[in-house]
């Protein structure tokens, strides 16, 4: 690896010192083009990647860009960075060690209904064309935007408040999960009659665990599975 983009933060020990070539939605393709890389790993999981990948074609980058919507395509997007790294095996490994991992729990009677939300205002809450749908499901939940064929979507308040979710997931893009206020959400008079709010079922879930495609996916399965556990007691 020879660079990484300014909010890349893990492995700490393998991108510690390396060269930082932009904002995630901002890179410098001039910055990245010195490095010389074989390959250029980007991302279109956010809006406002495609000016990203547009800059890195105009400066005739060799790129490869994720758009995974589903848990399956994870998985697949891990073998092929894999392959195109010379180390098959390893994503293959990679891979199955996921699936041990991602054990559907015995559904009950009732499932919490729950919304994983990017962000606050407005509530913007993942939709069934998501890996995130994938993980609610397998963790015994049901989506409140399941039946959505989007990665997402902003909602108004009130309409959130129709949804009703008796869980609500905070996994705020691009805010440090220490910075993550539930207060935010049940101090909203709109708000107040939601079931999330009134048991006070508000989770907090980083979103390296949740809204990054990639193995540490798994950790961001174990904390939904706590959380519909803990709707049972």
């Amino acid at each position: 690896m020879v660079g990484v983009d300014d909010h890349s933060d893990y492995p700490e020990d393998a991108i510690v010192g390396l060269p930082r070539v932009g904002p995630d939605l901002q890179v410098d393709p001039e910055a990245i083009a010195r490095l010389e890389p074989d390959l250029v790993l980007a991302s279109l999981t956010v809006p406002g990647h495609e000016k990203v990948i547009d800059s890195l074609e105009k400066a005739r980058l060799p790129y490869w860009a994720s758009a995974p919507e589903s848990l399956e395509a994870v998985y697949n997007d891990i073998i092929d960075i894999a392959e195109r790294l010379n180390v098959p095996s390893r994503g293959t490994a990679l891979v199955e060690e996921m699936r041990r991992q991602f054990k559907p729990v015995e559904r009950q009677d009732v499932s919490p209904s729950i919304a994983v939300q990017w962000w606050p205002k407005p509530p913007i809450i993942a939709a069934r064309k998501s890996w995130v749908h994938d993980m609610i499901q397998m963790a015994g939940g049901l989506n409140i935007l399941e039946e959505l064929e989007q990665t997402s979507a902003p909602l108004e308040f009130e309409e959130f408040a129709e949804l009703n979710p008796d869980i609500i997931v905070m996994s705020w893009c691009g805010v440090k999960e220490e910075k993550y206020r539930s207060t935010v959400i049940s101090d909203n008079p709109l708000l107040s009659s939601v079931s999330a709010v009134k048991h006070q079922r508000i989770v907090s879930v980083s979103e390296a665990f949740l809204g990054r495609p990639s193995t540490r996916l798994v950790e961001g399965y174990r904390l939904l599975k706590e959380a519909v556990s803990r709707f049972y007691d």
